[in-house]
């Protein structure tokens, strides 16, 4: 995937891997300091199937970034989608594996916080569904052409050997 980034200039968020483009928007977002983090963050789990809270401390930016970028590449999405986005299996023991929906609380603060901010509005199209604004759009591409530079180089110096090599 970090072939696509070397060879193209990426000017949009469909342009960068997902993986590159949500670290660096979520880096942006904890960096920006406008998004209050609750103070039940650290203690409650991400779904009724899981086990135990997060690891990360940073998860909440990971999601919210996570969030604005599936926004922006389907717009008109709401809480019980992202709910469907981010459940997973749930283990019942020697029962059968069900899929279950993920917290619905997270997903809606911090989509509530993603439009504090002026990234998402509530689309007029569907009700509870959200689409990005002008301001999201532009703030997602500047990071989106952020990272696809920063990672840029560090592909181009793992290329550069396997091509010395070959000529010898």
């Amino acid at each position: 995937m970090c072939e696509l980034v070397a060879k193209y200039d990426a000017k949009t968020v469909k342009d960068v891997p997902a993986d590159l483009f949500i670290k660096a928007f979520a880096a942006h977002l904890k960096a920006q300091g406008q998004m209050e983090l609750p103070k039940w963050a650290e203690y409650i789990k991400t779904g009724t199937q899981r086990e135990l809270a997060p690891y990360d401390d940073d998860y909440l930016y990971i999601r919210a970034a996570a969030i604005a970028r599936r926004i922006y590449i389907r717009p008109n999405i709401g809480v019980g989608a992202f709910r469907k986005v981010f459940g997973m299996k749930s283990n019942s023991g020697v029962c059968r594996t069900h899929f279950t929906l993920g917290a619905g609380k997270i997903n809606r603060f911090l989509l509530q916080q993603l439009e504090k901010m002026g990234f998402i509005a509530q689309s007029d199209a569907m009700k509870g569904g959200r689409i990005i604004t002008s301001l999201g759009r532009q703030t997602l591409d500047t990071v989106a052409v952020q990272a696809a530079k920063a990672a840029k180089p560090a592909v181009e110096e793992e290329a550069q050997p396997a091509e010395e090599e070959a000529q010898e």
